[in-house]
Parts: structure tokens; sequence; C-alpha cells
């Protein structure tokens, strides 16, 4: 039996005053008030009290000895010893987070929590996705962001979650993309228009009529803008909705022509209040894709989600197409 003194020694930089002065609790607070930028909207999502979570954060801070935050404004931003204190917080929750994952499956059992940031358009078909694959694996938790694009890459930038659907590849990030499903843009008017039934209808004639246009940052409202510049004209444009179900109502009302996911439309299907028109250079077939930083290790439950995702999308483009049979949906 080996002594004492054969036992293997501490490691060197183990940080032995932050284990006993910190608690994996503290950095929870402190990780979610970085990310929310906010005290009060941190103890919001952890269901504390904000004078719970000014005092944890102080604790931390002394701890670290130096100050953590500044205020600015209504909000708090993280100095630069928050900032190197933020990035060790991920890891070490990632680390714990697939640590859990496989003890679980040790166990026989697969728990976790999926972490999905997508932009707006995605959510008129991913709860489906996501209920399929959480009644196969029902001890997961999924934690889903709904956003535009700007929005959405910002927190890609940061890796704030597990995965990400957009609808474009930046060519200027480093990140792993996965082709993932179509997402067509359809031309779409109140079934009274005067332009519904007719045929290849010509970008400039289209232009001769007000539309419904996404908010800036939106990747919808960029895909149409170069549609249109290609062809000359600019659509004029009455006013900017940041969400679909709004641009619906609005050109239901008479309001104006506009450009749409054509997932938006599918609980309406071909006998909703909406004509879908028969524009050149429509549909824009457009792809989404999965996507993550180059590199990153993703946790067991995202690598399944990913696995699953990419495994079911093709018989979810038939079963469109199927439904929608006079548009070509493999462009």
């Amino acid at each position: 039996m080996p002594s004492p003194s054969d036992a293997p020694e501490s490691p060197v930089s183990m940080p032995e005053y932050l284990i006993r002065h910190t608690t994996l609790r503290q950095l929870q607070i402190f990780e979610a008030t970085v990310r929310l930028g906010s005290f009060t909207r941190a103890a919001e999502e952890l269901y504390l009290t904000q004078p719970t979570i000014s005092m944890q954060i102080k604790k931390l801070a002394d701890a670290v000895g130096l100050p953590l935050f500044e205020h600015v404004g209504r909000s708090v931003k993280p100095t630069q010893a928050g900032q190197e204190l933020y990035g060790s917080c991920r890891k070490i929750f990632d680390i714990l987070a697939n640590l859990e994952m496989k003890v679980s499956d040790l166990q026989g059992m697969r728990r976790g929590r999926l972490r999905l940031a997508v932009i707006t358009t995605v959510k008129y078909f991913l709860p489906e996705l996501l209920g399929e694959f959480c009644a196969m694996h029902p001890g997961i938790e999924v934690a889903l962001k709904v956003s535009n694009r700007e929005r959405i890459m910002e927190r890609l930038n940061k890796d704030e979650d597990d995965l990400y659907i957009v609808g474009a590849v930046p060519e200027d990030s480093p990140i792993t993309a996965h082709p993932f499903a179509p997402n067509p843009l359809v031309v779409v008017a109140p079934k009274d228009h005067p332009l519904v039934g007719k045929k290849n209808i010509s970008i400039e004639e289209l232009a001769e009529y007000p539309f419904i246009g996404r908010e800036a940052g939106s990747g919808t409202r960029e895909a149409v803008r170069r549609v249109f510049m290609a062809k000359g004209p600019l659509p004029k444009v009455k006013m900017e909705l940041g969400s679909n179900e709004a641009i619906k109502h609005a050109v239901v009302a008479g309001l104006g022509l506009a450009v749409l996911s054509l997932h938006s439309l599918t609980l309406d299907g071909p006998d909703g209040p909406l004509a879908l028109l028969d524009v050149e250079s429509f549909p824009i077939v457009r792809q989404w894709y999965i996507v993550h930083p180059k590199g990153k290790e993703l946790s067991l439950v995202a690598q399944a989600f990913l696995e699953y995702a990419l495994a079911v999308e093709p018989a979810k483009r038939e079963q469109m197409c199927r439904f929608w049979p006079g548009l070509n949906l493999r462009n």
C-alpha cells in the first residue's frame, strides 16, 4: 500500500484561494449578469432577488480582488477582469455540462440541456422537430432564443449557445456550417389583388405596387433587395415590420405585397387568406444552415440533435414539395 509520501502531488496551478472563497452558484450568477447585461434580468432568469445577485457578485469580486463590473447607464459592463472571468466561466460550465451528460449516459439515460439560437422564420417548423427529438430523449431540456439574423450572429460570435440556425453563412467568421433545410421565399398578396392568377409577373411590374418589408438586419430583407437590384427597380416599401405575423396581417388588410418564407404560410396552407404570386426569379430558394464555431466540441446533446435534424430534413423537404406542388424547391 503506497505511503502518503507516494501520493500524487496537487497540481502546481491548483487555484486553492478561489476554490475556498468562490462557489459555482456565484459563477452562475456572474455569467448570467454578464450575458444579460443587468442585475435585474439576471435575478429574473435565476429566480433570485436583486439584492442577492448584488451580494454574491460583491463576494466574488472580493475573492478575485478586482472589480468585475462597471455601470454604463442602467446596464452593467464587465471590466477587463470580468471579461477574463466570463471566458473561464463559460469553459467551466461547458465542461460540467458534458460531464453531467456523460455520467447520465453511463447510467443508461440521456439528460442535459440543448441551447439553440435561430432566426425568426425557423420558429415555424422547429417546434415540430424539437417535439420529435424531445419525445425520443425526454430527459433533455431545451433553451430556445429566436431573433433576427443580426442578433443571432452576435450570439454566435460570443459562443452563447450550442447550435445556431441561420439563412446565410458569413464568409468572414470561422464557423462550421451544415446545410439543413430549404427556405423558399415567395411573394404574397391578398386573394383579391389584381396580380393573383397572372403568370410570370416581371419584377418591374411588381415594383409598381407598395410593399411591406422586414426590418433592418433581416436576412429576408437582404435577399429580396439583391433580387430587385439585379432587375433594376427597388420595391416601394410602404412600411417595415419586425414580425412575419404582423406582415401577414398587413398584407391581408391590403396595405401592400410582401415576400415571406413559405414556412410562415404552412399553418394557413393554400386555402388561407394569402395568395402566392407567380413572379420571375421567385421563389428565392435559400438554404438554412445549422452552424457552430469552428473547432467547438459539441455537447453530447447538441451532437445528437445535429445528427437527428440532418437525418430527418430530406423527408421534410419532400413533404413541403407535396404540400405546394406548383413550386420548384430543388433549385
